[in-house]
């Protein structure tokens, strides 16, 4: 299979993913926290990067690195989510974090306070199998990464 078309098939993998994000976002009822924002940024990308590579074969070998730099990159957001969801660690994202800061008073806390996310980074919405979202997502992500980085590693030589 050729570099262009491995490239093509890593945009509809990315467009996939989305649909998936936005259907459990608008039909079912899921709202995404700030992480789950984050982890579409990546796809949003990827999808003229695998169009272009089509579109212009002589792009194909970058697009092929820079689309598997972009699923594994979201592997490791995905992975970051999760974690803070299972409260291995904080979330690095302000909008997830209610922060007092140095409050002498009563209302130095309140006016300190920045609002409470609307929906918290730390809870999953949904789990299926023990894993939410963000846990299939960076699974997901990974699997698809390390396919487009091996196309790209055998393809070394492929027009």
């Amino acid at each position: 299979m050729s570099r262009s078309l491995v490239a093509a098939l890593g945009a509809l993998a990315a467009a996939a993913a989305l649909a998936v994000a936005y259907a459990s976002q608008h039909w079912g009822g899921l709202l995404p926290c700030p992480l789950c924002i984050w982890q579409r940024y990546p796809y949003w990308a990827a999808i003229p990067v695998g169009l272009a590579a089509l579109a212009l074969p002589r792009l194909a070998a970058p697009a092929l690195a820079l689309l598997a730099l972009l699923f594994l990159g979201n592997a490791a957001l995905g992975a970051l989510h999760a974690g803070v969801e299972w409260g291995f660690w904080p979330s690095p994202v302000p909008e997830c974090v209610v922060d007092a800061g140095a409050a002498a008073t009563v209302e130095d806390l309140l006016r300190g306070l920045r609002a409470a996310p609307a929906v918290p980074c730390d809870q999953a919405a949904v789990e299926v199998l023990g894993l939410s979202m963000a846990g299939w997502n960076a699974l997901y992500a990974l699997s698809v990464g390390v396919a487009l980085t091996i196309s790209a590693l055998r393809g070394r030589g492929a027009p």
